[in-house]
């Protein structure tokens, strides 16, 4: 047979590579599609999520905004910091600038650019506080004027930032110094009674003299601030409550403050009125003569806090022995005396047997007579414990803080 007629021997190979191609131009196809649908799909995804979050930051900004807006337009001088100069201010939020922490986040140093000193106070994702803290803030010191309140100067929103621009307090806060062994040296008996009658005139403006009555609902020494010559501040107003006219009291289902500074009848049944404010400041006022805190006080021979232990050496005539010993060769007996059943007075477990802050300021001033306080509230861990059985998953805000939900309160 000729050769020119024999089949080629390439023939097969070249339509098997013919094959290859194919399969090769519909795989890379297939492929490319399935990317292309990929892509889209994740696009589609990221888009829709991009959309909801600017739908819920909208939701979120406006009421803030509205609440600003309407705050600063009410006879405030509220101003409104953009976050690039809060950023800069603070040197881009540096831990070293870093001041604290509480419930609502951390707090920032800053100095402005025209030389200014501010405390910001930044919201925080995990913060147990939120926006309605944040608008009750706004909206309840943004229209107080006092030299023993903290003054808020502006505030700050902008994506998912919220934050409050506050004066700067030199000296931290009171438990910086009360409760320390070395830093409680500082402040003598002349100093720690100022610091008293500051704060007990801070707290009269509060439900009296303001355009607003305040309850605090969270009087304690970490919400004390003091200025560089340690004049006394009364901060922290997301807890605050508000009335309007004649009102003095409510009632409430969550029960919000400090353990070791709520009154009974607010732990106990949900109701606060400015004497709930009135036991905090008993409190704190037999925190600063004994430098000891009232949550966790115990004596060997006996479990009271604090509160009971001034009561027994009240009974006694020994009330000189509850003051701190760094306040020995300063204090003056009459005036400790004086405190420490001002503070009685102060903490009684019936909120009607407790004076008003206009009657503490007038105890506080002159050597009147004094009438004598009855049993106080024994308010011990154990007793707080017991209530804390009642109440529905309390959420700690932080080591001291506790925020109480309470089944049946009224």
């Amino acid at each position: 047979m000729p050769a020119s007629e024999l089949p080629s021997p390439t023939a097969p190979e070249s339509g098997s590579s013919n094959k290859k191609q194919t399969i090769t131009i519909i795989v890379s196809t297939s492929l490319g599609l399935v990317l292309v649908c990929l892509i889209l799909a994740l696009y589609a995804a990221w888009r829709k999520k991009k959309i909801s979050h600017e739908r819920r930051q909208v939701s979120m900004q406006a009421p803030v905004e509205n609440y600003t807006n309407e705050s600063r337009n009410k006879d405030t001088e509220l101003s409104a910091f953009s976050l690039s100069t809060i950023a800069k201010s603070t040197n881009d939020f540096s831990l070293n600038n870093k001041l604290g922490e509480g419930g609502f986040g951390p707090v920032y140093k800053g100095v402005l650019e025209d030389g200014r000193e501010i405390a910001v106070k930044r919201l925080s994702e995990t913060s147990t506080q939120g926006l309605d803290e944040f608008k009750n803030e706004v909206g309840c010191i943004a229209k107080l004027q006092h030299r023993n309140l903290v003054k808020l100067l502006g505030y700050c929103i902008q994506g998912d930032e919220r934050m409050l621009i506050y004066e700067y307090m030199a000296n931290k806060s009171l438990d910086f110094f009360i409760f320390d062994t070395s830093r409680s040296l500082m402040l003598d008996w002349p100093l720690r009674f100022r610091i008293i009658h500051g704060i007990a005139r801070g707290l009269l403006y509060l439900h009296q003299d303001s355009r607003l009555r305040i309850i605090h609902r969270d009087l304690k020494a970490g919400n004390i601030l003091l200025d560089k010559d340690m004049n006394p501040k009364i901060s922290d107003f997301g807890l605050a409550r508000r009335f309007i006219g004649y009102e003095t009291e409510a009632n409430t289902n969550k029960v919000v403050g400090t353990y070791g500074y709520i009154s009974p009848e607010y732990a106990v049944h949900g109701h606060f009125s400015v004497k709930s404010d009135v036991y905090s400041f008993g409190v704190l006022m037999l925190e600063i003569v004994s430098g000891k805190k009232n949550r966790g006080f115990s004596q060997q021979e006996h479990n009271d806090t604090l509160i009971g232990h001034a009561w027994k050496l009240h009974k006694e005539g020994k009330s000189l022995e509850l003051v701190s010993s760094s306040l020995q060769l300063s204090c003056v007996a009459s005036e400790v005396q004086r405190a420490v059943h001002i503070g009685l007075l102060c903490v009684q477990h019936h909120a009607e047997d407790r004076p008003t802050m206009s009657s503490v300021v007038l105890m506080l001033g002159n050597e009147n007579y004094l009438p004598p306080p009855k049993q106080p509230a024994f308010f011990a861990e154990e007793t707080l414990r017991d209530i804390n059985s009642l109440s529905s998953a309390p959420t700690l805000d932080s080591v001291d803080e506790v925020t109480i939900t309470l089944l049946n309160a009224r």
